[in-house]
């Protein structure tokens, strides 16, 4: 069996972030990934300002800038009635830009890789031992412990086992981790998104839309030079319509590939116990409506990674552990409310609008909505 000082299930920006961040303080680091990269995930595409900083303490700034992707210049808020909204974003450096979950988390894998990170593709847990605690598998007793400490002893669907000091949950908003551990929230299931590239339509600009809609809202953004990220979301009874309006007014072809991901909202995780930590969706679940999500699971995945380090190496594990905590909830506060607007933005679309159209009598509103979205953080 081999043993690791850190074991992180899910390969995303979340846990290539805190794998490459443990690697680099030289920890024996393991990330465990179900998927075969590189593969497209539902998302907006958009990289905020904020994460500029986490990506050159990567040295992987440059590296993302030469990735094909579209410079974002403004976005452009349109109320169900048409009238519109537009501010402007960052420039240079520091701007926001889009890029393909393909190759953006590629990329961030391939960074653990280079940094001596051990990263398995196709591997898919199924069970989790605690040495202190009972084995959590699928259709068994799942752990009702609240703590834990002691060694980790992961299973995968082919037999591979593995011990790890500490375990990283950074698999998403329906986390494997979480329910192994009996931690995963109910989800709440009031709405649905779909996801799709498309042929980018002439003249779109190097803007963001986001357009409310009678049965929910749609998000836009060119990609690159050819592509146009297309978002649609909306409550299940409504999602149909909203897809046929899509194919309407953007040529989509009704035999067009989606890409759905739900729940879009659930009960956030502690994001710390003991010798297992959360982060990302697995830990918090954001709205796609604000594009941060890149932002957040980046950041949480360096804040683990530090917390982690602290404790192989045998400093104050509570005090790792109270800091790690108090930094997450640090990363959120005066952003959530956003996130609440776009949740009511979906179920009461016209309240939405309501909000565009106060916003082109007092700019002062979207500007600092705008500004809390896009502002660089340290």
């Amino acid at each position: 069996m081999e043993i690791f000082d850190v074991a992180i299930v899910g390969g995303g920006p979340a846990g290539s972030s805190c794998a490459a961040f443990c690697a680099l303080a030289g920890l024996r680091t393991l990330v465990l990934e179900r998927e075969k990269f590189p593969r497209e995930k539902v998302c907006g595409d958009c990289l905020n300002p904020s994460c500029w900083p986490v990506l050159e303490r990567l040295s992987l700034a440059q590296r993302i800038r030469d990735l094909p992707h579209s410079k974002l210049a403004s976005v452009e808020f349109i109320a169900i009635n048409g009238r519109k909204v537009v501010v402007d974003l960052p420039t240079g450096d520091d701007c926001e830009l889009s890029v393909k979950r393909s190759l953006f988390d590629d990329l961030l894998l391939r960074r653990a890789r280079e940094l001596r990170a051990h990263v398995r593709e196709g591997t898919t847990v199924t069970a989790l031992n605690c040495s202190h605690g009972p084995v959590a598998r699928p259709g068994r007793d799942a752990p009702q412990r609240r703590g834990y400490s002691g060694d980790w002893r992961i299973e995968t669907a082919t037999g591979e086992r593995f011990s790890a000091r500490t375990l990283v949950g950074a698999d998403g908003r329906n986390s494997t981790v979480a329910r192994l551990c009996n931690l995963l929230p109910r989800p709440a299931r009031e709405r649905v998104a779909l996801q799709a590239h498309i042929p980018l339509p002439r003249n779109f600009g190097r803007r963001v839309v986001l357009q409310f809609l009678p049965e929910g809202y749609s998000g836009q953004a060119p990609v690159n030079e050819t592509e146009l990220n297309f978002c649609l979301v909306g409550t299940p009874p409504t999602i149909s319509r909203l897809r046929r309006w899509a194919e309407r007014h953007f040529e989509i072809t009704s035999d067009q590939s989606w890409r759905t991901i739900t729940p879009l909202t659930r009960s956030p995780v502690p994001c710390a116990r003991e010798n297992l930590l959360f982060v990302g969706d697995a830990a918090r679940v954001v709205e796609p409506f604000t594009g941060e999500g890149i932002y957040y699971a980046m950041r949480s995945g360096e804040l683990a990674a530090d917390a982690i380090t602290k404790i192989v190496r045998d400093e104050d594990r509570q005090s790792a552990l109270r800091e790690f905590t108090r930094a997450c909830a640090e990363m959120y506060r005066g952003r959530l409310w956003i996130n609440r607007l776009a949740r009511m933005a979906v179920l009461w679309p016209h309240v939405g609008s309501l909000f565009v159209q106060a916003a082109r009598v007092q700019p002062a509103i979207v500007r600092l909505l705008t500004r809390k979205i896009v502002s660089r953080e340290l």
